[in-house]
This record gives C-alpha cells, sequence and structure tokens, in this order.
C-alpha cells in the first residue's frame, strides 16, 4: 500500500493533504483512486497516506458497487462506462441497409468471398457525394451541442434525430447489434464508442463518428472535438492526427501505392511524437458499411486504382 505520484492530468499544484486536520499541500494521489476514476485523494506524505487507508479505502468499496457491465476488463486511462438509454427507432418509410433488422450485414459477408475490390461508376459517385454531403450535415448538428455537461447519449440524439429528418438511416444502429445511432469516443477510447449517460467535462477531447446510409449508399465521416478548455499535448494530439489524415488524402490518386498513404501517415505522427494505432484502418464504402479495400495507416503493398471509394 503507497500512494504514488498525480495522474498526469491532473493539477495537482494547489491541492491540500485531505488527513484530517493535516491541510498541508499534497504531493501524492491514491493508485487505486487514479485507477478508478474516483476524482481528489491527495495526500502530502506516505505516512499520512497509510493513516488515512482504513477510512480512505471505503471510497474504493463504494465506487466499486457502481455501473461497470466488464468486471474484469482492464481499463488503460480513468475513463468508465456509463449506463446507456434505450436504443432509438427510425420510421418505416426510411430507407435502410440490410443488417437493420436482423443486425447481420448480409451483403458484407458475401463480398468478403471475392478478392475484388468494387469501381464505382460516375452515377455511383454523384450518390456518394450526396450521401456525403448529408453526413457532413449531420455531424455539424452534433458539433454544435457538444460542450461540458452534455452526454454522449444526447449528442447520438441529435444525431439520430438529424438524420431521420434528412430521410436518412443512422448506419451504425443495429450493425452487428450495435445500440445506438453514432460512435463517441472520448479521450482514450480509440473509436468506436458507444454513447452513454456519461457527461462531458471540462479539458475532454471527443471524438463524434457519423455514418449515415441513403438512395441505397453509406456516408462516413468523423471530427475531434475539444470540450471546454483543453490541455495544449491534447491539442497537439488532434491536430497531428488532423495533419496525418490531410497528408495522406493529398496523395490519393490513381497508381499510388497503399503504403505510400500510410508511410505520410506514420511518417508525420512520428515527427511529432506520436504513433499510430495498427488495430484499425481505413476502408472501402459504398453500398456496404465497410468493406474491400482495408486501408492501413502504415505501410502496405496495395496499389490504388481510379473509382475506389475509401475512408481515411
Amino acid at each position: 500500500m503507497a500512494a504514488c505520484d498525480a495522474d498526469r492530468t491532473t493539477d495537482i499544484t494547489e491541492k491540500l493533504c485531505e488527513t484530517r486536520d493535516c491541510n498541508k499541500p499534497a504531493k501524492l494521489q491514491c493508485p487505486t483512486c487514479i485507477k478508478l476514476g474516483i476524482k481528489g485523494s491527495f495526500f502530502c506524505s506516505q505516512e499520512c497516506f497509510k493513516g488515512s487507508w482504513k477510512l480512505h479505502k471505503t471510497v474504493h468499496k463504494k465506487e466499486e458497487k457502481k455501473y461497470n457491465p466488464w468486471p474484469h476488463f482492464q481499463f488503460t486511462g480513468i475513463l468508465r462506462p456509463f449506463p446507456k438509454t434505450d436504443t432509438r427507432t427510425v420510421p418505416a418509410h426510411i430507407g435502410r441497409p440490410d443488417y437493420a433488422d436482423t443486425g447481420i450485414a448480409i451483403g458484407e459477408q458475401l463480398a468478403r468471398r471475392s478478392a475484388s475490390i468494387k469501381v464505382l461508376s460516375s452515377e455511383e459517385i454523384k450518390k456518394m457525394r450526396l450521401v456525403c454531403k448529408l453526413a457532413r450535415e449531420v455531424l455539424d448538428e452534433a458539433a454544435k451541442v457538444i460542450k461540458p455537461g452534455v452526454t454522449a447519449d444526447e449528442i447520438d440524439r441529435v444525431v439520430h434525430e438529424a438524420s431521420v429528418e434528412r430521410d436518412c438511416y443512422p448506419s451504425p444502429l443495429n450493425y452487428y447489434k450495435f445500440p445506438k445511432s453514432c460512435c463517441v469516443s472520448v479521450n482514450e477510447v480509440i473509436c468506436h464508442g458507444i454513447p452513454d449517460t456519461r457527461p462531458l467535462e471540462n479539458g475532454d477531447i471527443c471524438n463524434v463518428d457519423v455514418t449515415v446510409y441513403y438512395g441505397g449508399h453509406h456516408g462516413d465521416l468523423n471530427e475531434t472535438f475539444f470540450v471546454g478548455t483543453v490541455s495544449e499535448s491534447r491539442k497537439r494530439l488532434v491536430q497531428t492526427a488532423y495533419e496525418c489524415m490531410m497528408k495522406g488524402i493529398e496523395i490519393v490518386k490513381p497508381g499510388v501505392r497503399y503504403r505510400e498513404i500510410g508511410q505520410e501517415i506514420q511518417r508525420h505522427a512520428q515527427q511529432h511524437g506520436c504513433s499510430v494505432v495498427r488495430t484499425y484502418c481505413g476502408h472501402g464504402i459504398h453500398e456496404l458499411f465497410h468493406t474491400a479495400p482495408n486501408v492501413p495507416h502504415y505501410a502496405s503493398k496495395m496499389v490504388l486504382i481510379g473509382g475506389y471509394l475509401m475512408y481515411l
């Protein structure tokens, strides 16, 4: 049992020791509280921490009894899941993808049997431009409500209603049983966060990933937003990620190898002290939500041919 240096995201300079009647400047923080995401728990020394342990550990037991759908999951940061609200419905008159009722994307599964990559016609590209424009409008509506105190579930409600208003089906809804109409990923969540009732906090970074289905095609895009006043390190992270995306987009043209896109992205990230997440990648998109080609954000051996639509 020992206290540790304060969590790097916490400003400890004006904190006081929480041991009764001590009130000395705090230097340490309870490591279990950091892991559980409990605010506060500051101490001036190991002696004060150990002397307060019998009373202090009851805070951990109270926190552990809170909502936790994955009690054995090893979290990497302090963010924790909150309860979700009921799944929203889409009016029957709105066109929907093949998985809307069953949760199973049959078209995508059939496409995996073939190694071919669909090249879109001029008419299909026109439809893609339209659905992507609608998706951008929906994302802009979500951007208007992002501020401290707003929940991810409220962002999801705005996305859902904005999609329906445009006669679009929100593509994530029931995609392999995904329960919400968009993805909201906060702080250390890489992507595909399920919107819940956690309020956004000052200093968070919040990515909203919107996809809509209209006219038989999907339009997919996302953006990361600052919530209130954000630290310089988080601003640099978001700025670097944006620059990486733009550098990848700038070289997209017929004949460019996929590995060149990945090289541009990875090179810029590393130059700015960042790494590239290899667990996920870009993907093809058209009538199918996710399909070939996969577009790694690092080197690969594929060649880019004109007429592909992909999500970077």
